[in-house]
């Protein structure tokens, strides 16, 4: 059962995590469920939250992208939905029918691709696809939300007949509006609408002469708004059609509703799956942003977080452009607790919290952004006690709090639990205080619990050295500017640079010296020490890291050299074959002389002819005999070998022609030096170079030294001197 408090979660400031997921949904019901991740208490269940978000994830760099999953919340119409009798509006039957629709097309992507997005589909295999829902509501209402004619037998006919008045309305409005324009009673307007009505804009003067009812007037009292006693006539029975109308939509609503009611749990469980994979991809997005991986999760009691980033500084500093410096840390049953000691402002806190924040959450469900190799195991707890915890509520001091928290610790702590404690001892007598924290870090390494410190106490640094399966740590500081290099290093404490420190920041050397006298002598020597020995560290870094770039630039320099000596192998075995070639050649001329030396002596025709053939027999007796389906695969690899050299050679063209191009279009977007007197210039393509002597309108005087020219400013441009 994994407990963690709600101060664990406020010390590594879990609920910015979760904020910034929440921003990322795209549902109102995605962002509140967002905000209430918490570690998950079941392995399993936590290992397919995980693997659902690495499978998200992963869809943005693959082609088979997640189809979109956003919805409009329906907690209102399924409220109504379980109140019998109840009815839904043509809005609310809407947005029903485009969340099953939503649902219905993801559920089938899962299922399609579940290779690829296997427990993601797992969450929605127990979900049935019910087409019958928008089905019977695209039976009712259209694609603009309007209820269609042919819904009920009752409305087509209502609604025939309402068209029927309305053109019975236009034309005695219309005879109506003829008569009294011919009879100059109407405005310039003619006619408007008033209470959705049309009506008669007439002449104040003549308002009683023209049958009807008055609708209302003009503001200046000029006109009169009146609807003719025939159109009047039909209005009444208009408005009697369109209540009827009303009637029948309630009754077809009603019908509809009854129709979707037993669907509720479905509609439920569509709006529940949508919102959860709403959730994931948010986490996703999340992760994508921070460079978050699922790193490996194993029974074997082992925290290894290679390159690590605390999310919330990495994407401040993201956005600042600044740098982050990523942790690794390594926690085991050989060395389950840390201390880590060194100057302030080095960067201990952050990675405390570091490990804290990530082991948290992982075991709530979101990616971390570590090395892929990266591992760790599961906690049952993470206790912590970071920053100054003054409780002005309960009139506690730091020191008494933080002595209320260990004793906290004291009843929970076990071999499943991560504690991290920062600075701590701190808030009493450096002496006591010390002494106090020393034996809680040995009660705390007894029940074999796994945790990370922050401290300046000496005596901690070295109960860590002497405690076989605790371990020092520092975080380097350079030797010479005194500023933290933000690098954690295991193995060996590190000193807090206090006087060097000081001394940096403008305190009196004499100052220095007097503080110095009056501490312990062996306390000044073991911190000195422990400085000398971390500078060293610094310097073996620096050495390693050295060393490494030589042993990398070696390799790659061995690389060449076999490059090189096998161009040169393959040259000297091409020159052998042409020097054997040629040999043999120049061996053949000389028995061709013989020969013909011989025949010029004797005229002996069939001795020359012998002779001839002897020859071409040895020399055809050397030669390998290929069948004619060798030649012609001989014939296919000499064509592959021209047709590659020649997509090669085109490459190399196409690569020419592009660098051409873009080098052209760099020096075009190069900003244009203005040139002056005894600037060194040479003509553009050109290759002579000359100074300016003179310049006058636009034209510049060049002295290449033997001779002078006079050209165009446009045609040149400025070398730089070397």
């Amino acid at each position: 059962m994994i407990s963690i408090t709600q101060k664990t979660l406020q010390d590594l400031e879990f609920n910015t995590i979760l904020a910034t997921i929440s921003s990322r949904c795209n549902t109102d019901i995605g962002e509140s469920k967002a905000l209430t991740i918490a570690p998950i208490n079941d392995k399993n269940e936590l290992l397919t939250n995980l693997q659902q978000t690495a499978e998200y994830l992963s869809s943005f760099s693959n082609n088979n992208a997640i189809p979109n999953h956003g919805f409009e919340n329906i907690l209102y119409e399924l409220q109504f939905l379980a109140i019998d009798d109840s009815f839904l509006e043509v809005g609310s039957f809407k947005k029903i029918s485009n969340l099953t629709e939503t649902t219905i097309t993801l559920i089938q992507f899962l299922k399609k691709f579940e290779t690829y997005y296997p427990q993601l589909y797992y969450r929605s295999a127990f979900i049935d696809c019910v087409k019958l829902i928008t089905q019977r509501i695209d039976e009712v209402i259209d694609k603009f939300g309007i209820i269609k004619d042919n819904a009920s037998p009752d409305l087509i006919d209502i609604r025939r007949n309402i068209n029927v008045v309305r053109g019975k309305i236009n034309q005695s409005f219309g005879m109506a509006l003829s008569q009294y324009h011919s009879m100059g009673y109407l405005d310039d307007i003619k006619e408007t609408v008033v209470e959705n009505r049309r009506v008669l804009a007439v002449l104040a003067m003549y308002r009683r002469k023209v049958k009807g009812a008055i609708l209302g007037t003009s503001k200046t009292g000029s006109i009169a708004y009146i609807e003719p006693e025939a159109a009047q006539r039909y209005s009444r029975e208009l408005n009697n059609l369109e209540f009827e109308e009303r009637e029948e939509i309630m009754r077809i609503l009603k019908r509809l509703t009854n129709d979707i009611r037993p669907f509720t749990d479905t509609l439920s469980a569509y709006q529940e799956l949508l919102s959860d994979v709403d959730v994931i991809a948010a986490k996703a997005k999340y992760a994508l942003s921070i460079n978050g991986l699922l790193p490996t999760i194993t029974d074997k009691k082992r925290l290894f977080f290679k390159d690590a980033y605390h999310p919330i500084l990495y994407l401040n500093n993201k956005e600042k452009k600044e740098i982050t410096y990523p942790q690794t840390i390594e926690l085991q049953h050989e060395s389950r607790i840390i201390v880590i000691s060194g100057p302030n402002a080095g960067g201990k806190t952050i990675s405390l919290k570091t490990v804290g924040l990530l082991q948290l959450m992982l075991q709530s469900g979101i990616l971390i952004p570590v090395h892929e190799r990266s591992e760790t195991f599961l906690f049952d707890r993470i206790l912590t006690d970071i920053g100054d915890n003054q409780s002005i509520e309960n009139h506690l001091s730091t020191y008494s709090y933080r002595l209320k928290n260990m004793n906290y610790f004291l009843k929970k702590c076990n071999s499943k639990t991560l504690f991290l404690i920062d600075e701590f001892g701190t808030g009493s007598d450096p002496e006591l205080g010390g002494a106090l924290a020393e034996t809680f870090l040995e009660e705390f390494y007894n029940r074999e619990a796994f945790g990370i410190i922050t401290t300046h106490y000496s005596n901690l640094k070295i109960l860590a050295n002497e405690l076989p399966f605790a371990a020092n740590a520092n975080m380097l500081f350079d030797e010479k500017s005194l500023e933290p290099m933000y690098k954690l290093i295991l193995g060996q404490a590190g000193s807090s640079f206090t006087f060097e420190v000081a001394q940096k920041n403008g305190i009196p050397f004499g100052l220095i010296n007097r503080a110095k006298k009056k501490i312990e002598v062996g306390k000044v020597r073991f911190d000195k020490t422990i400085a000398n020995l971390q500078k060293e560290r610094s310097k073996l870094e620096k050495t390693s890291l050295n060393l490494k770039e030589e042993e990398y630039k070696a390799r790659e320099e061995s690389k060449k050299m076999e490059t090189i000596n096998a161009k040169i192998q393959d040259k000297l075995e091409r020159y052998q074959e042409l020097y054997d070639a040629n040999q043999r050649l120049i061996y053949i001329g000389q028995k061709i002389d013989d020969i013909s030396e011989t025949y010029f002596n004797n005229k002996d025709k069939k001795m020359l002819i012998g002779e001839f053939l002897k020859m071409i027999e040895i020399e055809n007796s050397k030669r390998k005999k290929i069948s004619a389906k060798e030649k012609i695969a001989k014939e296919v690899i000499q064509k592959k070998v021209v047709e590659e050299l020649q997509v090669k050679v085109e490459a190399i063209r196409t690569d020419k022609k592009e660098k051409k191009i873009k080098a052209k279009i760099e020096e075009e977007n190069k900003p244009k030096v203005i040139l002056k007197v005894g600037d060194r210039v040479r003509m553009i393509d050109g290759k002579a170079i000359g100074t300016i002597d003179a310049i006058e309108k636009n034209k510049a005087t060049v002295n290449y030294g033997v001779f002078t020219s006079k050209v165009s400013v446009e045609q040149l441009e400025f070398v730089h001197p070397i």
